[in-house]
């Protein structure tokens, strides 16, 4: 999908939520990112293969 340069990072890629936003919609609360992930405002994510990243949660020390 990433047609611009430098490239974002795969969807594979640790740095996967540094891609660009392609299509965003807060008030729906998620953003569709250039590597084809699904990103949630809950931090949870969506990967083009299927995949679902499950929202990391803080914890309190």
């Amino acid at each position: 999908m990433c047609t611009h340069t430098p490239r974002c990072p795969s969807a594979s890629s640790p740095a996967a939520e540094a891609a660009r936003v392609v299509v965003g919609h807060p008030e729906q609360g998620w953003s569709l990112l250039c590597n084809g992930v699904l990103l949630f405002e809950d931090t949870g994510e969506l990967l083009p293969d299927g995949r679902i990243i499950a929202p990391r949660r803080l914890t309190e020390v």
